[in-house]
């Protein structure tokens, strides 16, 4: 299952050159919001001691220490993750923590998993950038054993993230939409946005009983006005229109988009932690057949 660093996808290498040191700079952020969807899920999950249980983008990891603790001595997880500065952390916090029932991998879902070794399969906030959906979640479905089961988190319709869209809506006041040869992180973090097309997918790629609940949270995007606008720029839908429009344009607009956008983030909920924006998530949770 390791990626060998030759074999890297032109997505794998875009995650790990160009989006690795704007995520790590604020993972803060992410890592704080991205943990309030799954706090609320992965506690109540038929999740036990002694499984074998595999976090499909695990990230820096969090969640993946969160299942180990779960499962016990006896059970084990495996994280996997394509950007290598993510695993190192992983790895670092497992240790500090001393919890030694994890191990953390360099992987991509889209070119291999194992086969029939796990009961239990997440992904948090990952299966959406996958350029083959399908074929992705059929290999995490067939990571699992007979009768095991998956549940992935993704974000739902972009009318219902205002965290990540409006920042969006607000450059493309100023900037052209990116064209189709953008240098991307995938498919878009909307793109299992849709209840109906994503039962679709996980029914084409073999799973059963699929099952969608909806998780509403609002998340911190920064500890000041600044900092929101300097995120939204760096990261997500509205970062890849400032990117994509070049360094001349972008710059010459910059100072009306950061006034609008600082507008919208003094506009919303703000106490001694941050600001904080309404977002909204699925919970899919779906069983392989057997």
């Amino acid at each position: 299952m390791a990626l060998d660093k030759s074999e890297d996808t032109q997505f794998v290498r875009f995650w790990n050159e160009v989006l690795e040191p704007k995520f790590t700079k604020y993972r803060h952020i992410l890592q704080g919001g991205l943990s309030r969807h799954s706090e609320a899920i992965i506690p109540n999950l038929p999740i036990k001691k002694g499984m074998a249980v595999l976090d499909v983008g695990c990230g820096w990891g969090d969640m993946s220490l969160q299942v180990a603790e779960m499962v016990g001595d006896e059970g084990r997880v495996v994280g996997i993750d394509c950007v290598d500065a993510f695993l190192e952390e992983a790895r670092k916090d497992a240790a500090s923590q001393g919890i030694t029932n994890v191990e953390f991998r360099r992987g991509d879902a889209e070119v291999a998993l194992p086969e029939s070794e796990f009961d239990y399969v997440v992904a948090r906030f990952g299966t959406m950038f996958f350029t083959n959906p399908v074929a992705a979640l059929r290999r995490m479905r067939q990571a699992l054993k007979p009768g095991g089961q998956m549940t992935h988190i993704v974000w739902r319709r972009r009318e219902d993230n205002p965290a990540w869209q409006a920042a969006k809506d607000i450059a493309l006041k100023h900037l052209p939409p990116p064209g189709d040869d953008a240098d991307t992180c995938g498919p878009g973090p909307f793109s299992m946005g849709n209840q109906e097309t994503v039962g679709a997918m996980m029914k084409s790629a073999g799973y059963e009983d699929v099952s969608f609940t909806r998780v509403d949270e609002k998340i911190m995007v920064g500890t000041t006005p600044e900092e929101c606008v300097a995120f939204a720029l760096a990261i997500g839908p509205a970062g890849e229109v400032f990117r994509e429009a070049g360094e001349e344009l972008a710059e010459a607009k910059r100072p009306e988009i950061e006034a609008d956008m600082r507008a919208f983030f003094e506009s919303h909920e703000r106490n001694e932690t941050g600001i904080w924006v309404p977002t909204s998530s699925w919970v899919i949770t779906a069983r392989n057949p057997g």
